[in-house]
């Protein structure tokens, strides 16, 4: 099949100019950039993140089989530049201690969804987003994320009962 994306991806791979990479930029990075900050949390890391996936990306775009969509693919690599830089900033992972504790009182802050999403414990975020948002399966985000397709299962469950609890009632109360 000789789609605009492919065609986009051979013009840049035989050419390697700066239009050619422009073109798959702006086709991506806005949904790529919408990742890392739903997976980082915030907007503080998401342009380095992105940035250094498509240094990533160009320099292995030769070997890309189209055994998924460009889109899934850049977006993996996304997700390990975002957990790179987590790892980097060595955030402790407080949600595996606490793996039965109530949902977190609603941030008085919290004015939409997206805050909400980018207060959930980061593994809940992280599934939330790859699952909810992105449309991966559990297998596709427990590979992703290097876990067992049954947390990934719990820690989408604790996301949704989490961010179910800020949203009820103005999250005057944890369930």
């Amino acid at each position: 099949m000789d789609d605009p994306e492919r065609r986009l991806v051979r013009r840049f791979l035989a050419r390697r100019d700066e239009d050619s990479f422009r073109a798959l930029y702006r086709r991506h990075t806005p949904s790529l950039y919408l990742l890392a900050v739903r997976f980082l949390g915030g907007r503080a890391e998401a342009d380095d993140a992105v940035q250094e996936a498509w240094v990533r990306a160009c320099s292995a775009l030769d070997g890309f089989r189209w055994q998924s969509s460009l889109r899934t693919w850049l977006g993996g690599i996304v997700v390990n530049c975002c957990r790179e830089l987590v790892r980097k900033r060595l955030v402790v992972d407080a949600d595996v201690a606490a793996d039965d504790a109530p949902a977190p009182a609603r941030p008085d802050d919290a004015g939409d969804l997206e805050e909400l999403i980018r207060r959930l414990p980061r593994g809940c975020r992280e599934v939330f987003v790859l699952y909810c948002l992105e449309g991966n399966t559990h297998e596709e985000v427990a590979a992703r994320l290097a876990i067992a397709p049954g947390t990934s299962k719990h820690q989408l469950f604790r996301a949704r009962r989490t961010l179910r609890a800020w949203l009820s009632d103005g999250g005057s109360h944890d369930r």
